[in-house]
């Protein structure tokens, strides 16, 4: 298992890329800050990875 995250450009907060997956698009949840992050936003190999493997990824 691959431990996938995507980085706020903006404030630096660390977001999963099952978060980023339930949600597609979402409000980054660093505090006061307003950026939109996508799982478009991270590698297409990470996506396809993940995507790939979903089933190992659940909370």
């Amino acid at each position: 298992m691959r431990i996938i995250t995507h980085t706020c450009p903006d404030c630096g907060t660390v977001v999963s890329a099952n978060e980023l997956e339930a949600n597609r698009v979402m409000k980054c949840p660093g505090l006061d800050c307003e950026s939109v992050l996508r799982f478009a936003d991270l590698p297409a190999d990470d996506r396809e990875h993940f995507l790939e493997h979903r089933e190992r990824y659940r909370l």
